[in-house]
């Protein structure tokens, strides 16, 4: 008797997994970025959101969620419920280099599923205009020279712009005193203040201040120049060869959303990738778009462990400490 009820509560429950699915989505749903607004992912996510919605039909909404690395955010999204009201965004710092720094409660492949691929940023180093440096074997010169470390920021430990700042220490022999924040949104503006020395940044959160004026970049570290940014040379023709680094994005869902839904959801974002506007748009702030062929779920995945593999060795060796 225990069996046969245990049975129909089971063949209930998928039933109602199912029309769930199919009734997808019948309110607003929430992407949690886990920076602060008015950063690189906070302005993708939007981007994306927009279009988004008009395939899903219903309002997206992005709730900021910020601390320790973005690891707060992540664990926000991994213990909402698996309906797919509740997207995670997330990069190779949230959803890799935290793994390896953060106590985090929970696993980044197994407590989450993964969605869509989304475009990727190489990074560019940048300093405030003070610094009298007026190209990369300059800067490295000044670094160099300094009693003390130059300050650079950073979202936090374990952050995109925390990992390519030691790429950068051990392409260059440099070091650096980080200045951790909320999202690399607020460091830009301690850097346009000249409160902190420079970031090694995602290209979209700096080349409109670039390209204002109001901040000094050296290179970008891609094996090639940046179409955004053609008159940026690369570290390889600036003098740092091999510093290569790119920050890709992804959205994820908790572990147990419904195979359907996460199905729609990946084709509302593909939808959106695909569209002009929307691709105009991002290619504007250096993204860079990723090939179709990567823009499965199960494509995403298979990268988030690949990446996982590779880096988490070097943070580890990096001795990396959450204050």
């Amino acid at each position: 008797m225990r069996k046969l009820v245990s049975a129909a509560f089971m063949a209930l429950l998928t039933l109602s997994s199912a029309v769930a699915a199919e009734n997808y989505p019948s309110h607003p749903i929430t992407i949690v970025v886990p920076f602060s607004a008015g950063g690189p992912s906070d302005a993708m996510t939007r981007i994306l959101a927009e279009r988004m919605k008009a395939t899903l039909g219903e309002a997206i909404l992005v709730e900021n969620t910020t601390g320790a690395g973005g690891s707060i955010g992540v664990g926000r999204v991994v213990h909402s419920a698996p309906d797919g009201y509740t997207i995670g965004f997330g990069h190779l710092g949230t959803h890799v280099a935290n793994g390896a720094i953060y106590k985090l409660g929970y696993d980044l492949v197994t407590d989450l599923e993964p969605v869509v691929l989304l475009p990727s940023n190489p990074m560019i180093i940048v300093s405030k205009n003070a610094v009298p440096a007026k190209s990369l074997n300059e800067l490295l010169a000044w670094l160099k020279s300094r009693p003390e470390p130059a300050t650079a920021g950073t979202a936090g430990a374990g952050s995109g712009s925390h990992i390519a700042g030691l790429a950068f220490e051990a392409a260059s022999g440099v070091k650096l005193q980080y200045v951790p924040y909320r999202g690399t949104g607020p460091a830009m503006n301690d850097l346009v203040a000249g409160q902190i020395d420079l970031i090694v940044d995602q290209l979209s959160n700096s080349i409109n201040q670039v390209r204002a004026g109001t901040i000094r970049g050296y290179a970008v570290t891609d094996a090639k120049r940046a179409e955004q940014a053609s008159d940026i040379p690369t570290a390889d023709e600036a003098g740092l060869p091999g510093f290569h680094m790119t920050l890709w994005s992804g959205l994820w869902v908790p572990k147990g959303t419904p195979k359907e839904i996460v199905t729609k959801l990946n084709a509302a974002a593909v939808d959106a990738l695909n569209d002009p506007g929307v691709r105009r748009q991002l290619e504007n702030l250096g993204l860079q778009m990723p090939p179709a062929d990567r823009l499965t779920p199960e494509a995403l995945g298979d990268w988030q462990k690949a990446e996982i593999a590779k880096w988490w060795p070097v943070i580890k060796a990096a001795n990396v400490k959450v204050d």
